[in-house]
């Protein structure tokens, strides 16, 4: 099939005219292809936790089995550093983004306010085909909720709401929703993994709001949609804070610490 391809996108060049490098052109396409398949692999990675955070990444590993220079390889990285995955550093090898008790606190103050303002864009911006997009990945989550794993469960829900931010399509806040998204995957590989009854329903719970956030998105109500995008947070939150806040740490994740002067 790689093969068929290859040939495809040369014998399009040849039909405009141009006489191709053969063997150049098919390296090219077939270079490109390698690089997408390793930013995918690394993306799927880091968001399932197999790669934890603060990981080092083996680049050298990374070379050998993508059959990649050094080159594409840093390019790769370059770009998932510009998405939030990784670290870049001068001299030593790329870094899985960490999680530590500081981005939390940052994560908790900003999630309700970005998660409001994609969804109520999101109901004013959408298309019929990214409905239905939306539609296809609630249906691959109630399945993951049903017989998926952990991580099925936490990669689904990240599509679902990838597509409210598609829909929302604003270039300053899209950024910052998927740096977002990076790190409550990650969280989610552990709360979808429900370890009490009352967790079971809260995951019940998420897939319902799902339902009702694609219908207030279908009615152009963004209204609604604000206000589904706070009772989803704060459904989500709970389960967070049960694996991220430490039992001798008094002050909430997310309250802003008052300071006083004189």
């Amino acid at each position: 099939m790689q093969r068929l391809y290859n040939w495809y996108i040369i014998l399009s060049i040849a039909r405009s005219g141009f006489v191709p490098d053969l063997n150049k052109d098919i390296a090219i396409v077939s270079n490109k292809s390698t690089k997408t398949m390793l930013y995918e692999h690394l993306r799927m990675e880091i968001l399932s936790t197999r790669m934890p955070p603060g990981a080092d990444i083996d680049e050298v590993t990374l070379s050998a089995e993508f059959s990649l220079s050094r080159t594409p390889l840093r390019e790769v990285l370059r770009q998932l550093a510009g998405e939030g995955f990784v670290v870049l550093r001068e001299n030593r090898s790329a870094r899985v983004t960490d999680m530590s008790f500081s981005t939390m606190r940052d994560f908790f103050v900003a999630a309700p306010m970005i998660y409001a303002a994609v969804l109520r864009l999101a109901a004013l911006n959408a298309t019929p085909a990214q409905i239905e997009a939306l539609r296809a990945s609630q249906v691959t989550f109630r399945e993951a909720l049903r017989k998926g794993t952990a991580v099925d469960r936490a990669l689904a829900n990240n599509r679902f709401h990838e597509i409210t931010g598609e829909m929302a399509g604003n270039v300053y806040l899209l950024p910052s929703f998927h740096r977002l998204l990076i790190d409550h995957a990650r969280i989610g590989t552990t709360f979808y993994r429900p370890q009490s009854n009352e967790m079971a329903k809260n995951l019940d719970q998420a897939s319902h709001q799902h339902d009702q956030i694609i219908a207030a998105i279908e009615a152009r109500d963004q209204d609604r949609a604000g206000e589904l995008a706070d009772e989803h947070w704060n459904l989500s939150r709970g389960q967070i804070e049960l694996f991220v806040m430490p039992d001798s740490l008094d002050l909430p994740l997310g309250a802003i610490p008052r300071t006083t002067t004189g």
